[in-house]
């Protein structure tokens, strides 16, 4: 709330740089504020009497989003990038899967493995668990397991992260 708005009987006046300027009258504290053209604001309307501040509100918005703007650069999203095997993947071939799992992790990315069982594959699990855990032991010196492997359908599943 600014100025006109502000309809508390008394507040607890903070002057344009700071210092406390007590407790009043809502009138006489915009008052003040018109004579040294700025704005009344309401910064701490739960408090007992409410608290306003004497500041330009235009400048005080444009600092907030600036400080929004510069907190929004700051944050870093993960995103999860998605590698596909079969049970009987070659050596070169999960090799170069490792590679470019390696570059995601590299990247800040966690990394969904998925081992894709079709038809009769489903009768040999086992030989799908050693193919996710050879691939995650040749990435343990940059990613840790974030989810162990899980047979969700006809895929098994683990999830790797950047180790801490």
């Amino acid at each position: 709330m600014i100025n006109e708005q502000i309809r508390d009987k008394e507040i607890r006046l903070i002057g344009e740089h700071g210092e406390q300027l007590g407790i009043m009258p809502s009138k006489d504290a915009f008052k003040i504020a018109q004579e040294a053209n700025l704005d009344l604001v309401k910064i701490a309307p739960n408090a007992e009497p409410p608290v306003c501040r004497i500041i330009d509100y235009s400048k005080f918005r444009y600092e907030q989003r600036r400080k929004e703007k510069e907190n929004k650069k700051k944050q870093r999203t993960t995103e999860t990038k998605e590698i596909q095997l079969t049970p009987g993947i070659a050596d070169n071939d999960l090799n170069t899967k490792a590679g470019q799992a390696r570059k995601f992790i590299a990247k800040g990315n966690k990394v969904k493995v998925e081992l894709r069982f079709r038809g009769r594959e489903m009768a040999h699990q086992q030989g799908g668990m050693e193919t996710i855990m050879e691939f995650c032991q040749k990435l343990e010196d940059v990613a840790s397991i974030d989810k162990p492997p899980k047979m969700e359908g006809r895929n098994l599943v683990v999830i790797l992260a950047e180790k801490k």
